[in-house]
């Protein structure tokens, strides 16, 4: 009878407890269920612009973008009153400041992350942190006074595309330094003491471990900075202005881009000019997705396989 009566009262307890967690639960459950509205409202929210912007894009520059001759010719010889011509020279002109300016940024910005999680120590690392922080804040506009102060007003050299790209690299820098930081921040520790256990130097765990493990990582990062860099323009306009032929030398003469030619085209105001600006603005636009859908094949197939 003790026995059975012990049993009984273990389930009323349980029941009571159960009771007890039910009510609980369903409070979280009902707050859990109200942050998940707000969260997929502010959602709906964020995305409402976006599609806006795209859906403009699309339609008012789609006709000009499907034109074969918009990705084989130059504005050279088109006025703004008359239709035609093409972007390839834009186009040439961002890919290959958008390379320059990747050529020199993403070494210094992923030995410069590598430096900050795996060997700062003390003031200098404080130092260096602290300068990227400024950086991450500062306006393109003052990137590319800064570098027109230097190039051209100390040096005495001329507004040139290579200019325009170190103006580009001030602003690309400081967002894969970042980046790249955090992501390596993530690596997990137990990686780092195995290799360290096996005798292996520090560098070398740094190459083989760390930087394969955080790749893809590293790799959304710097096409982040890309985006942001492909888009700038005040760079463009005060050390490098537009020019409607095809021009590829970075230390001779002017070099046109996307969003130079989206600037100079708007501003004249006219029918064919401005389906031009919306034609750039979409190139400029499939070019980005372009990017990151590569960064982010780079980034699957370069994953460390355990």
């Amino acid at each position: 009878m003790s026995t059975l009566s012990s049993v009984e009262d273990t389930r009323t307890t349980t029941a009571r407890t159960q009771d007890d967690f039910g009510g609980k639960s369903g409070g979280r459950a009902f707050r859990d269920q109200l942050a998940r509205a707000v969260m997929w409202g502010a959602f709906a929210i964020a995305l409402v612009p976006l599609v806006w912007i795209l859906g403009a894009t699309l339609v008012k520059g789609g006709q000009t973008v499907l034109d074969l001759d918009w990705w084989s010719k130059s504005q050279s010889g088109i006025t703004s009153r008359r239709e035609g011509g093409g972007a390839v020279h834009a186009i040439q002109g961002t890919i290959i400041q958008a390379a320059v300016t990747a050529l020199i940024s993403v070494p210094i910005g992923v030995l410069t992350a590598v430096y900050l999680v795996e060997y700062g120590r003390g003031r200098l690392a404080k130092a260096v942190s602290f300068m990227v922080d400024i950086l991450t804040g500062i306006p393109s506009i003052v990137a590319a006074l800064f570098i027109y102060a230097l190039w051209v007003r100390t040096l005495g050299l001329q507004r040139v595309g290579f200019a325009v790209c170190l103006a580009l690299t001030m602003l690309m820098i400081p967002t894969v330094v970042r980046s790249t930081e955090e992501m390596l921040k993530l690596v997990p520790n137990e990686l780092r003491e195995a290799s360290y256990a096996l005798g292996v130097p520090k560098w070398k765990t740094i190459m083989r471990i760390v930087i394969p493990t955080s790749f893809s990582g590293i790799v959304t990062g710097v096409l982040l900075g890309l985006a942001r860099v492909m888009g700038e323009t005040a760079p463009l306009i005060i050390l490098g202005p537009y020019t409607a032929v095809i021009a590829t030398n970075l230390f001779d003469g002017l070099m046109p881009t996307l969003p130079s030619m989206i600037y100079q085209t708007y501003g004249e105001s006219l029918p064919a000019a401005v389906n031009r600006t919306w034609g750039a603005a979409l190139t400029l636009i499939l070019i980005i997705f372009l990017l990151n859908i590569l960064g982010r094949l780079v980034g699957r197939f370069s994953k460390v396989r355990t």
